[in-house]
């Protein structure tokens, strides 16, 4: 492959993560042709198809699956060369993007991403939210936020929080309806909110805490939802029994719009992690947000 270029490559990278050329092109900020000929001439003299053409997308062939394995993290190490030697000679700028669950960008982010913003006047923040499993290196992203036990191997990871408890509330109104369980057996006369991951498609479990043992409960559900939003919703309606981490419902508390239940019996479970690639906290415009938050969510220098 003596003639494949590091632009071929960073082209056929951009079409992977954005599923199309005319994506692939948007995010390099060249022509569809240009992508399209590079692509060619990438194909050309590998003597193989990287990529089945539809009306809609592009999916890696074999060929193009094992290229693409085989070539990120070299890709990655280049780019970040690349980008560390120029960013010598300027301030931090450019384009930073993070993934973070909705409940954390509320709870964390919302309340300081401005001052980064005006901080770094000349770096573009991008903010997603998704409480979806996201692969932050195939979709292009530079940060993400997750619980410690969803992060994927091969990245650095930092704990952010402490453990957190999950909390089992439910409304005024359906306490006074069906009253409050003192036990965990006497969580089978009622009924809980369920939660339905949104990658994997499965029921959250129920880990609750007996005698020290972690017990997992199965209690009739009222109806199943795949928000935190609409959890603490359906619970304010008196629905059922709502089930999330503590500070997504610490308000609620304090108002008293809903109620702890069985707090006694809650799990701990891992706490929140700020993670990235390797190389990603290279470029000086990512290293400055990882600084920032980590000075703002632990009071620390990282």
């Amino acid at each position: 492959m003596k003639g494949a270029t590091y632009n071929q490559l960073t082209m056929f990278h951009a079409i992977v993560s954005e599923g199309s050329i005319s994506g692939a092109a948007r995010q390099l900020g060249v022509a569809p042709p240009s992508v399209s000929q590079s692509l060619k001439a990438l194909e050309s003299e590998l003597g193989l198809p990287l990529f089945i053409r539809t009306t809609r997308r592009v999916e890696l062939t074999e060929a193009g699956r094992t290229l693409y394995t085989r070539t990120v993290d070299a890709i990655s190490d280049l780019s970040t060369a690349m980008e560390s030697v120029a960013d010598l000679s300027r301030n931090p700028s450019g384009h930073v993007s993070i993934t973070v669950p909705r409940f954390a960008y509320k709870q964390w982010i919302e309340p300081i991403y401005a001052e980064f913003c005006l901080r770094y006047p000349e770096i573009q923040l991008e903010i997603s939210i998704s409480d979806a499993t996201v692969d932050i290196l195939k979709n292009g992203i530079d940060l993400g936020i997750r619980f410690g036990d969803k992060v994927e191997e091969g990245m650095i990871a930092k704990p952010i929080t402490p453990r957190l408890k999950e909390a089992l509330f439910a409304s005024p109104s359906y306490v006074e309806m069906h009253g409050v369980p003192q036990s965990i057996e006497e969580l089978s006369q009622h009924k809980l909110i369920q939660y339905r991951f949104i990658t994997s498609n499965k029921l959250a479990l129920l880990p609750l805490v007996d005698n020290e043992n972690t017990v997992h409960v199965n209690v009739d559900t009222a109806m199943t939802v795949n928000d935190t939003d609409i959890m603490v919703d359906a619970a304010k309606k008196g629905l059922g029994i709502g089930r999330l981490l503590t500070p997504m419902v610490e308000k609620e508390f304090e108002s008293g719009e809903l109620v702890p239940i069985l707090e006694h019996c809650w799990s701990d479970n891992v706490g929140l992690y700020l993670y990235f690639h390797r190389n990603t906290q290279k470029a000086r415009r990512v290293r400055v947000l990882i600084d920032f938050l980590y000075e703002k969510l632990v009071g620390e220098s990282l």
